[in-house]
């Protein structure tokens, strides 16, 4: 009798410890991160080195393509609890904050490099901060994706702002985008990332504005005729976790997180300049005429619409010559 119970306290013990295993597994905090980007974006593959990086403490699940909350959704997902992290448009920031819209603005920032150090500056801190106090979330910092550029399906030169007149130029939902379009000359349209293909095969719009590496990624190639190096804005989203998720997490933790953000983000900028630089003579063997219009012109006109605009009014006194100074 007693070598039965013995055996069956053992057996018991054998079982709770078998359910017990993949329970404690299971315990990593799962940090789910929603994307509009493809699942052949360079951001992916980032993303894929930093889910690596914080394999020990945590899992990320990543969900590409606007497939879990469709593009300009995200950072009232992760405000509502729904979601844990989000590759989130500054644009989005600023239509709950409008003093981030100068961060928005065209021909703010020269070149990835001053982006960057935008964001490690004090003043760059100082609108991490409003971000976090105001929406609930922290930045781990800006993922570059490549300077926008104009692309076309109808076939006019551009040479001037004048140029863009009266052109349906897709441009994301919200105002800030919305008003990027103006400041370039065009009549800005909104449509969603996902239908851009089919709207300038359809003729719906007359061209989009993306950096070249998502032109490739999308194929708007096969449904333009022209691009158009305006560089009339430094292209970046915001890689950003929700402040709950952030401050549930141990000091430790949160320098491990951030540690392994920088790696993958310098890792992203870096292959996106590269490819950048090689999409140029890419895109003209594939037929498209690529040149560049009278930068000095959009840059003025730009500046002119933004400054005359009610977005300045709520930019922060001198912001705009701190930010120059870096």
């Amino acid at each position: 009798m007693t070598i039965n119970l013995t055996r069956r306290a053992l057996m018991i013990g054998g079982l709770m410890l078998a359910v017990a295993v993949p329970t404690f597994a299971q315990d990593k905090p799962v940090l789910r991160f929603s994307a509009v980007f493809s699942e052949q974006d360079i951001r992916a593959e980032m993303m894929g080195m930093f889910a690596d990086q914080i394999g020990e403490d945590f899992t990320l699940e990543p969900y590409y393509g606007g497939n879990l909350f469709k593009q300009g959704t995200e950072l009232v997902a992760l405000q509502r609890g729904n979601l844990e992290m989000g590759n989130i448009a500054p644009q989005d920031v600023s239509n709950q904050i409008p003093a981030w819209s100068v961060l928005t603005s065209a021909y703010l920032f020269r070149d990835a490099a001053h982006l960057r150090k935008f964001f490690d500056s004090e003043v760059g801190a100082e609108f991490k901060t409003m971000a976090q106090d105001q929406l609930g979330i922290h930045i781990l910092g800006p993922t570059y994706f490549g300077a926008r550029q104009v692309g076309l399906r109808i076939d006019k030169e551009i040479k001037t702002p004048e140029d863009m007149s009266g052109v349906k130029l897709r441009m994301p939902g919200g105002d800030a985008w919305q008003f990027l379009g103006t400041a370039i000359g065009a009549n800005p349209t909104p449509m969603a990332y996902a239908e851009v293909y089919t709207g300038l095969q359809t003729g719906a719009i007359d061209g989009q504005d993306n950096p070249l590496p998502n032109v490739e990624n999308m194929k708007f190639y096969e449904v333009m005729s022209q691009i158009v190096l305006t560089s009339h804005l430094v292209g970046y989203d915001l890689l950003v976790i929700s402040s709950k998720a952030w401050d549930a997490m141990t000091p430790e933790q949160q320098a491990e997180v951030q540690a392994a953000a920088d790696e993958a983000i310098n890792f992203s900028q870096q292959a996106h300049l590269d490819r950048e630089a090689a999409l140029v003579e890419q895109f003209k063997s594939a037929g498209l005429k690529v040149y560049e219009p009278d930068l000095a012109a959009f840059r003025a006109f730009a500046q002119q619409k933004y400054l005359e605009s009610d977005l300045a009014a709520d930019w922060p006194e001198g912001v705009i010559d701190r930010i120059n100074a870096l």
